[in-house]
């Protein structure tokens, strides 16, 4: 490939939008389909929607965050001032927007509000002009605000309208916001918890116990669709964290899993406690907790006056215990060698004792969850096809939206039924295997009995290292060496098994991986090819990420880790799957691949992306890690390679993809998996490039088109001037809420089902695809969004392609629910996220990081050359 000249950066980048429809798609059997959308009519088309911005202000001048009391403080103030405000009822966001459905009188209104801390109606009333207040006496636990509302825009109804109808409008996302706003001002009503859109009624019938004293609370997320048969909304079931209800000790001990406060750790305390709400006994009063008491109850004294004679402003110390003691007769002796809930100000401290607290309802939960946690949260909220549309149905009347006189003043009416659909069924590819025939999946399954592997790999330097003091090595490598035998793989014996010494396994989990690999060096004759590596728990091993690191990057050796609980045929096959894959070799191929008869995609050089970002556990600050994963060895789509790098946190635009560091040098992803297509091809460029991006929403779809797209043109062109591939960008989505059931059926639908009518966008090329075999749960369908297409599918071919990339995921024996390209970046992504996870790397060189926007965070090691072409992740 020849080299161009360092490309000057451009001024004005390109405007790309995503396509419109082309078609439908003919191919499959139709069935009939449900669909939780429902149809929603719109009266009106001349009024207009109304915004505020709205402001709130301390008695001293200073601004509120509106987060947690805005609500109450709108609330009061219309009950107090609804004649001033025209009897208007409006919709607010929870943060600094209100909306109303026509305008208020004044274009500026400022109230003055008084809250209570109990459930007072004490108010003061003041000039909606800010002049001379009326005003009521105050209790000392009262609070005074003010609020400024004052006229921003309005929105047109019409653009509702014109989106449905396929044209441009700029503001009908700012409509459609005000509507899914009036859903959740409506939910607030009804004292739900709100996140998002979605909401959660404090009912125990809908929690979810977890354990560590969380709770999954399940809710209902609910907003506004423009699908090609209308306006919809778009209801499903969701779950949020919570902390458990009830005293704050009885959550201590769960959430620390020990049986008495002598064992808590209150450093942990401190950090879940902070910020959460409680009410106090036997005064019923709410508060935050800011922090823990430095002493116990029983020594942390305070100041406090009293009347004493000829001193009536006498100060005195006394400790929290012997307040509650001598002022409210209470004996807290079960808190008093522990510390108290502080709840007042940074600079003004108010203690309470342990056990006169009580944790608030509806307080999300937002630390990590923990692997088991995680695991019972999946198992306990799984909801059968059926299950789920009854609850749905019955979060629809209960909503009784109809009743809303906010929502009513709209013009907006919504069905109470499913909205139907049709559907296709696309027949599954046929694959091919080592011993020749094809075979059709069933099921969107299939199985290796009597078959074997497409490409096996020959292992010939290899060992077995055992962290574990379970693992029996010997059954499980006599079943291993069977069943490679059986499908065509040669295994030879390992050249040593090596097992952990007892005396290390309290060290921390870098060191235990430093000494057994001073125990490979010391036992094997040179470097291994392969090392299968058991490890001591499941899922959650804390040497996984040391050890993984340890061979990719620093020697050079590709490595399985395995924690076998129970070995059967079948578990032996999927290990085997995985170690073929990792070794270079292919387990099966589509039969329209190993033909070349792929359409457009086996005529011409074709390279396939997957692109998807990981950001972390909710709560890090860490960095995000992009991974790019592309094919390699045309006319194959089954073999990959992965280039990953760190980024900025919580950024999704990946920003690595061309680095031009020099005239002749690139240091991005691009170019890095375009040479490796080049030399495995070999020597051919790509004519057309298929890019399947996971994890953006439709608010950056142009992001995805303008500066994501660019940035890989860029790279081609770095590469040689006068290329010109084109280009084909599929957004690949898995996180949305449109799910579909069979009318009359307790079973998911079948694996292949594509629906690209009714539901799916008004202009823009989308569809949805069912491609696994939802055996467990509600299948949940992957939303496929075709930004571009120069390449020039028809319909059809299309989605038949898409169909297809789910059956080459060279990790199972089922359908997958992405296309297999996206699955391996998400697998890469989380893999090398673990790199960083438990080391330092800030001493690695930067030139793998995501450049100037992750500086300041641990850099991603380049892999070995040994390993970096591999499928490591698979």
């Amino acid at each position: 490939m020849a080299s161009s000249s360092l490309a000057p950066a451009k001024v004005n980048g390109p405007n790309r939008r995503p396509m419109a429809r082309l078609g439908l798609g003919t191919k499959g059997h139709r069935i009939p389909l449900l669909t939780n959308h429902f149809n929603v009519k719109l009266s009106s088309t001349s009024d207009h929607f109304y915004q505020y911005s709205v402001a709130f202000f301390y008695e001293d001048g200073n601004p509120v965050e509106p987060k947690g009391v805005g609500r109450k403080v709108l609330d009061m103030a219309y009950k107090t001032y609804e004649s001033d405000m025209g009897g208007k009822g409006f919709a607010y966001d929870g943060e600094k927007t209100l909306f109303t459905v026509g305008p208020l009188p004044m274009n500026k209104l400022e109230f003055t509000v008084i809250l209570e801390n109990l459930s007072s109606n004490r108010t003061v009333r003041g000039s909606p002009n800010g002049g001379d207040t009326k005003r009521s006496r105050r209790t000392p636990q009262s609070k005074q605000y003010t609020v400024k509302i004052n006229y921003a825009t309005k929105i047109p109804i019409q653009s509702i309208f014109n989106a449905l109808q396929g044209q441009d409008s700029e503001q009908f996302n700012e409509a459609i916001r005000v509507l899914d706003v009036l859903l959740r001002q409506h939910a607030a009503k009804q004292g739900c918890l709100l996140v998002r859109q979605c909401f959660f009624h404090n009912d125990p019938r809908n929690f979810i116990s977890i354990g560590g004293g969380v709770v999954g609370c399940r809710g209902f997320h609910s907003s506004f669709r423009a699908t090609q048969s209308g306006l919809s909304l778009n209801m499903d079931v969701s779950t949020t964290m919570i902390v458990r209800p009830g005293k704050v000790v009885d959550f201590l001990l769960e959430n620390q899993n020990v049986r008495t406060l002598r064992d808590i750790d209150w450093i942990k305390a401190k950090r879940v406690l902070k910020s959460l709400r409680i009410k106090t006994f036997p005064c019923n009063l709410e508060y935050k907790i800011i922090g823990l008491s430095e002493k116990t109850c029983g020594e942390q004294k305070f100041e406090m006056k009293r009347k004493n004679g000829n001193s009536p402003n006498e100060t005195i110390e006394m400790t929290v215990y012997d307040y509650y003691a001598s002022h409210h007769h209470i004996n807290v002796n079960d808190s008093r060698d522990y510390p108290c809930l502080n709840v007042g100000k940074p600079k003004r401290a108010v203690y309470i004792p342990l056990e006169l607290c009580e944790l608030l309802s509806l307080q999300r939960y937002t630390k990590a969850l923990s692997s088991l946690q995680r695991s019972t949260l999946v198992e306990k909220s799984r909801q059968k096809p059926q299950e789920r549309m009854k609850a749905l149905m019955g979060a629809q009347r209960q909503s009784n939206y109809a009743a809303d006189p906010l929502i009513n003043s709209t013009g907006i009416t919504i069905s109470t039924s499913f909205t139907q659909v049709e559907g296709r069924v696309l027949e599954p590819p046929k694959l091919k295997f080592g011993n020749g025939g094809d075979l059709q999946p069933r099921n969107g399954r299939w199985n290796f009995n009597n078959k074997t592997l497409v490409d096996p790999t020959q292992i010939k330097r290899w060992a077995i290292v055992n962290f574990s003091a379970k693992c029996n090595i010997n059954f499980l490598l006599n079943d291993l060496l069977k069943c490679c035998h059986a499908k065509g793989m040669q295994l030879d014996n390992p050249w040593r098994k090596i097992e952990e010494s007892p005396q290390f396994r309290r060290n921390t989990p870098l060191v235990r991986v430093e000494k057994m690999f001073e125990a490979i060096r010391k036992a094997l004759p040179g470097p291994p090819e392969f090392i299968l590596c058991i490890l001591p728990e499941r899922k959650n091993s804390d040497i996984y990420g040391p050890w993984k690191r340890k061979c990719l990057v620093e020697h050079g050796i590709v490595t399985q880790c395995i924690a076998p609980l129970k070995i059967n045929d079948q578990y032996l096959t999927n290990l085997l799957l995985k170690i073929n894959a990792k070794m270079g070799g292919i387990n099966s191929v589509l039969t329209i691949e190993h033909l070349h008869s792929i359409p457009l995609v086996s005529k011409k050089p074709t390279i396939i992306f997957g692109m998807d970002v990981c950001h972390g556990a909710a709560g890090s600050d860490g960095p995000s890690i992009a991974a790019v994963v592309s094919s390699r060895k045309w006319p194959l789509v089954s073999h990959y390679r992965a280039s990953v790098r760190t980024q900025s946190s919580k950024v999704e635009m990946i920003d690595g993809l061309f680095k031009p560091v020099a005239p002749n040098k690139d240091e991005g992803m691009i170019n890095e998996l375009l040479k490796d297509f080049y030399l495995s091809t070999p020597k051919l460029k790509p004519e057309n490039i298929i890019i399947f991006r996971d994890g953006v929403s439709e608010s950056q779809f142009n992001q995805v088109l303008n500066i994501e797209l660019e940035q890989i043109m860029e790279a081609c062109k770095f590469l040689d001037p006068v290329w010109d591939p084109k280009f084909t960008v599929i957004v690949a989505q898995k996180i949305h809420h449109t799910k579909f059931f069979q009318p009359n059926s307790e079973y998911n639908v079948p694996p292949g089902t594509i629906i690209d009518n009714k539901v799916c966008h008004p202009r823009n090329n989308d569809f949805y695809l069912c491609a696994q075999n939802g055996a467990i749960g509600t299948t949940r369908p992957t939303h496929y969004h075709v930004l571009l297409d120069q390449i020039g599918f028809s319909t059809d071919e299309l989605q038949e392609f898409v169909h297809s990339l789910s059956y080459v995921y060279q990790r199972s024996t089922s359908a997958v629910s992405q296309v297999a390209p996206v699955c391996y970046a998400h697998l890469a992504a989380g893999q090398m996220a673990q790199f960083i996870k438990f080391d330092d790397m800030s001493d690695v060189t930067s030139s793998h990081s995501g450049g100037g926007g992750s500086v300041g965070f641990a850099q991603m090691p380049k892999l070995h050359k040994n390993t970096c072409s591999s499928m490591f992740f698979c």
